[in-house]
């Protein structure tokens, strides 16, 4: 028995390739489709509009295919209030629970729209009905009796779209990686977009890695934080540890940057470092005290820059400030990105893609990286609105210092 729903898709759906990723759904999963209405845009501003109807053998297959278009866009034509079921217990969501996209989500409670507020990736959406709300949870935040939405009805999902014009800051940020990008060109377009968003009041986080510090950028990275033109920095503790290192020892890893020359005993200078901020108490008390006197961090503390240093399992020390608590780091990364409105991604696979998970879909994402696996991950990882940049962190960020302080 063949059975079928009809859905919508409207904006730039033909532009962004909506369109066509939702015929390429149906086929992929084995149903098929008949278009009943489209109506074309005419103009660089102007939005689409697409009806169609999808079929499928089965009510399971045609559950699937229609969750993979809800994914990407594709709304039900004939909307019904979301399905809530209650957590039967702590940490427990009900069978069927709508795991979210990144994408800006609304659901529809009570004959009314409600926006999902803190939207991000793989969390479950609850919904207060005393206050009209709905808004994520990770799950292992879910309470007993939580109202959770189940199944696909009454869930409308917009992703980004790629309209025809593309002037302004950010008209370069279309997603994708490439190493054939003229650096110094689209190094001044960063700069424009960070500038923009520094103009318009928007929140700018940076992501680094310890190869910053390595490749000798990390006195640019502390200018920019100086400056003003960051306002969070999320790392992870071999990060600080080594422009720490540096500031004390005047190596990274055990190697002096400027003249690359191994140091005796170098290989030893970032145990050190971790033991003298532990001594001291902490990053903060290191700086009050004057043992800290140069570096990113440094200038994190002189200018109020919060920052998360989240830890992992291969940690040396740690460092005082660094969360060891996953879940806790997690919920720290969390607080930060959902403050964000651009966010810079250097040289850190492990950092870009946790920060990334906890982004919305409409955040701008910058990541530099010389290994193109980084950038490429980060996007397979659902994170598609990531300009990826794959060049050496060590010539971008003094180009970007560079671009943002000749004024």
């Amino acid at each position: 028995m063949t059975v079928s729903r009809e859905v919508e898709l409207e904006g730039h759906i033909i532009d962004s390739g909506m369109m066509q990723a939702c015929f390429g759904i149906v086929m992929d999963l084995g149903g098929s489709f008949e278009v009943e209405e489209f109506e074309v845009g005419r103009s660089e501003t102007a939005e689409s509009y697409a009806r169609m109807s999808v079929s499928a053998d089965s009510e399971g297959a045609l559950r699937s295919i229609v969750h993979e278009l809800h994914q990407n866009g594709a709304n039900l034509s004939d909307p019904v209030d979301a399905t809530l079921e209650p957590a039967p217990a702590d940490q427990v969501v009900p069978p069927n629970f709508y795991s979210t996209t990144n994408h800006p989500t609304e659901i529809r409670h009570e004959g009314q729209w409600l926006l999902v507020e803190r939207i991000e990736m793989d969390c479950a959406v609850v919904i207060d009905s005393e206050e009209g709300r709905a808004y994520t949870k990770v799950l292992n935040a879910i309470e007993e009796g939580d109202l959770i939405v189940t199944g696909e009805a009454g869930i409308r999902v917009s992703p980004p779209e790629r309209p025809r014009s593309r002037e302004g800051a950010f008209g370069f940020m279309e997603g994708g990686v490439s190493s054939e990008r003229p650096s110094r060109s689209t190094i001044a377009r960063v700069a424009d977009a960070i500038r923009e968003t520094k103009r318009e009041d928007g929140s700018i986080l940076v992501v680094p890695g310890p190869a910053l510090v390595h490749s000798g950028a990390r006195d640019d990275l502390a200018r920019l934080v100086s400056e003003g033109y960051i306002d969070a920095l999320s790392a992870g503790n071999g990060f600080a540890v080594h422009d720490l290192e540096r500031d004390l020892y005047g190596t990274s890893l055990g190697v002096d940057t400027e003249t690359l020359d191994h140091p005796r005993k170098g290989h030893k200078h970032h145990i050190y470092a971790i033991s003298e901020i532990i001594r001291a108490g902490g990053i903060t008390e290191a700086v009050a005290s004057g043992l800290v006197e140069s570096g990113v961090m440094y200038r994190c503390v002189q200018e109020g820059v919060p920052y998360v240093l989240a830890g992992s399992i291969r940690d040396d020390g740690p460092l005082p400030d660094t969360i060891t608590d996953a879940v806790e780091a997690q919920d720290a990364i969390r607080e930060q990105a959902h403050e964000a409105d651009l966010v810079l991604m250097l040289s850190t696979l492990l950092h870009s893609v946790a920060v990334g998970n906890c982004l919305p879909s409409s955040t701008r994402v910058i990541c530099v990286d010389i290994d193109p696996a980084t950038v490429t991950q980060l996007l397979d990882r659902g994170s598609a609105q990531a300009v990826g940049m794959v060049t050496d962190i060590g010539t971008f960020v003094p180009m970007l210092a560079e671009q943002l302080l000749e004024e």
